[in-house]
């Protein structure tokens, strides 16, 4: 691609790459390249997948599920942030420290088995799922604490449980309404975040399942948040803050994925 490219700029050969299209992806999940003419791709069907459980969605032993129904009466995820214990980062789209944090593709389940990380995952998938573009998570919460962060992150969980990390995503409460001016947030106050898990290609295969995890650190691929309103580089000690996750009828959590027709 990039002789081509640079055939037709500097040796004026008229290869035609200027009239392909412009959009080239690779595909997971079917492990191919795909050429489209925007994006994101003008066929794409938004679908929210909800945030379910009977209130113990904690670790991949608990009761979470994610669905395209929408949700009730359900109580609310518990757990405790405790920055002195941070969820630790596996893999993921890192580029700069490959010797101590090996960024791709990993198992989440030892990630997963957290108590602080809770988990929600689909029945297992009857037919393909192609999920191509941008993904955002809206997530209804409260904390304890008067800053936090809440992290997100979609897996293909595949037939042996094997847990394949695809994007992920990162807010901090100080900045879920602007990231120039902070805003501490109120202790107990329940607050609506969009968390951007940027965009991927994938697709689920038959027998696969969706996965999405839900915490409130990524260490150290993110700085650990104090959790005491104190900036993070300038932080004297570090507190620990229960969080409530909530997926009721009036507090709809959900993600939104790019599904494309097949």
């Amino acid at each position: 691609l990039h002789l081509r490219w640079f055939d037709y700029w500097l040796k004026g050969k008229k290869n035609g790459i200027l009239e392909e299209p412009p959009v080239r992806i690779f595909v997971m999940g079917e492990n191919r390249w795909r050429t489209e003419n925007e994006w994101p791709l003008a066929r794409t069907k938004y679908t929210k997948y909800y945030l379910h459980s009977g209130g113990k969605a904690n670790s991949l032993r608990g009761d979470g599920l994610l669905s395209p129904e929408s949700p009730r009466s359900e109580p609310a995820d518990v757990y405790v942030a405790d920055p002195r214990n941070p969820v630790p980062t596996r893999g993921g789209g890192l580029c700069c420290w490959p010797a101590a944090v090996p960024g791709g593709a990993f198992d989440q389940r030892a990630i997963e088995e957290r108590s602080d990380v809770l988990v929600y995952t689909t029945p297992v998938l009857d037919r393909d799922v192609e999920v191509t573009g941008p993904i955002t998570l809206t997530l209804f919460a409260a904390t304890s604490a008067v800053d936090t962060d809440f992290t997100a992150k979609l897996v293909d969980v595949h037939p042996d449980g094997y847990a394949r990390n695809l994007t992920d995503g990162i807010i901090r409460g100080r900045y879920r309404e602007s990231r120039r001016k902070a805003a501490l947030l109120k202790p107990g106050e329940i607050y609506e975040y969009t968390v951007d898990l940027w965009a991927t290609s994938n697709v689920f295969k038959a027998g696969h399942r969706i996965r999405l995890d839900i915490a409130s650190s990524n260490f150290p691929r993110f700085d650990r948040n104090p959790q005491t309103g104190e900036a993070s580089g300038e932080a004297s000690r570090l507190e620990p803050a229960l969080q409530r996750v909530f997926h009721d009828d009036l507090r709809p959590s959900h993600v939104v994925l790019p599904v494309i027709p097949r």
